[in-house]
């Protein structure tokens, strides 16, 4: 069978390895893709928000199924293109319709979604600049810091943290008068702020039955010690240790369980990953939000101790016989660190040649930001390669990435030196 990856990072190149692993695939093709992806594929150079063009690779080459990466295409409804299109609508799009793409697509709906099927999470009210002052009464009720979460994407940005009230306030009116980050945050949420720890747990799901993959824990700041800007995050680690059998166990009662039946409930034909991120706050889930797709850089240590065939699951998913199929995980514990450009994640230089990658043989190099330029491999973006190493232990994983970088090299490469330490 042919499949086509939509996407172009880490976690389009990790979809591509572990689908290229199953004797069920013949060919695979990825668009845009990277440089890693190039040698395990065929990339493809298309716009994958353009669905027209979609349709004619996916027509050209008999693609009998599509993964989607991230998570544009699936809220601007490209499961749904594909049903409504006589050509396309035998073709399984791993993903959600438009629907189930809310989730993530709109925080007031998820946050309305999971108080309506009794889903732990953080208190919270939505504002607009027609009811600015009772935003302003809101924040009044709550103890700093106060959050505020853009309604739509915003490109993992539409999230502030902030301490001073007179501050949130202020930037509470440049969110829904001024559209700060556009027409994203013409909704604001509002929500009282969780503490704990941190950590998303992944769920793999053909709108009836459901898989729960490993859980992981990443790394959002761009300097040690979680200090500095956000980033799309510069590592990651699985599992996550104090994420033990009955903190899971409470997952799946409290959380999954009533995600999974609350989108039946809705009428929610939902097919494909739920992204769970999580605070563990004294031994009780709180989500924080939902994602319709997987994380990046989760995904880097999260498929790779995967030992199922992931195409059949994938078949599963499309046939609804999740249920039937078998999923193992491996006992080991996996880490990835992300290699970044210089100046990341603020202005940053590409086409930078890259070196000593095809050196690494213990650890497993996914390009993000890579693309070739002849026979040459040179930096293509912010996050540039995440390097993903197994071991018995974390420290053991740990030794084997860090090793591992030390072998590659490209102008103004940077990452983070203390990942997974909070752990260990």
């Amino acid at each position: 069978m042919n499949i086509l990856i939509l996407g172009a990072g880490g976690r389009e190149h990790a979809f591509a390895l572990k689908l290229s692993e199953s004797n069920k695939v013949q060919q695979l093709f990825v668009a845009p893709g990277n440089a890693g992806t190039d040698i395990i594929a065929t990339n493809i150079n298309i716009d994958i928000s353009d669905f027209e063009a979609v349709k004619q690779i996916v027509l050209k080459h008999a693609i009998k199924m599509v993964v989607v990466g991230p998570e544009g295409p699936l809220v601007a409804g490209i499961h749904d293109f594909f049903l409504a299109d006589a050509a396309l609508k035998g073709i399984p799009v791993i993903g959600p319709k438009k629907d189930g793409a809310l989730l993530e697509g709109s925080k007031d709906f998820s946050k309305q979604f999971m108080q309506k099927h009794g889903v732990p999470t953080a208190r919270y009210q939505s504002f607009t600049k027609e009811n600015l002052q009772e935003g302003f009464a809101f924040l009044e009720t709550l103890e700093a810091p106060y959050v505020l979460k853009a309604d739509g994407l915003a490109g993992g940005k539409g999230v502030l943290i902030l301490n001073d009230l007179e501050e949130a306030k202020t930037e509470l009116e440049e969110m829904v008068s001024n559209e700060k980050f556009g027409k994203a945050s013409t909704t604001v949420v509002i929500e009282e702020f969780l503490k704990g720890i941190e950590l998303s747990v992944f769920v793999l799901t053909d709108g009836k039955s459901y898989k729960i993959l490993p859980s992981a824990k990443d790394y959002k700041r761009i300097g040690e010690g979680d200090q500095g800007l956000n980033t799309g995050g510069m590592g990651a680690i699985s599992p996550v240790p104090f994420a033990d059998k009955a903190f899971l166990s409470k997952v799946e009662e409290l959380v999954v369980k009533p995600t999974i039946t609350g989108l039946q409930k809705d009428g929610i034909d939902f097919r494909g990953f739920i992204f769970i991120g999580l605070m563990n706050d004294n031994g009780n889930p709180s989500v924080v939000e939902y994602n319709v797709r997987m994380g990046d850089p989760e995904t880097e240590v999260v498929l790779p101790r995967i030992a199922s065939d992931l195409f059949e699951l994938f078949e599963g998913v499309a046939h609804q016989n999740l249920h039937e199929k078998s999923f193992a995980v491996l006992d080991k514990t996996a880490t990835t660190v992300m290699l970044v450009a210089g100046g990341y994640p603020g202005a940053y230089a590409k086409n930078k040649e890259i070196t000593g990658f095809e050196n690494i043989d213990e650890a497993i190099v996914f390009h993000a930001g890579t693309a070739t330029d002849g026979d040459t491999v040179v930096t293509n973006g912010g996050r540039v390669m995440a390097i993903t190493a197994l071991g018995d232990t974390i420290e053991e994983a740990l030794e084997k990435s860090y090793r591992s970088i030390d072998k590659i090299h490209f102008d103004q490469m940077n990452y983070r030196k203390d990942i997974g330490f909070d752990l260990v």
